[in-house]
């Protein structure tokens, strides 16, 4: 079962936010964009897509899990 949700500490969403808020140049940009993906994180990636794509093995599967996983993070997600 899944856990309640706890709101993160207001710390980490000043930094999320100012992370997010951030503008960057161009230059930036293309940088974080292009930097090469280390071989640790393509396999974990690959081995997370073989995961679902064993666990949900049609389109129909895999839909049904996003609408249920849709409906359980807006079901435990703060009312604005």
């Amino acid at each position: 079962m899944i856990p309640p949700f706890q709101p993160p500490a207001p710390e980490a969403v000043a930094h999320v936010r100012e992370l997010a808020n951030r503008r960057l140049s161009a230059e930036d940009f293309d940088a974080y964009v292009s930097a090469p993906m280390g071989k640790a994180e393509r396999d974990e990636i690959l081995s997370l897509v073989a995961w679902f794509t064993r666990r949900y093995a049609t389109p129909a599967e895999r839909l049904a899990w996003a609408r249920r996983a849709y409906a359980r993070w807006t079901a435990s997600a703060p009312r604005r």
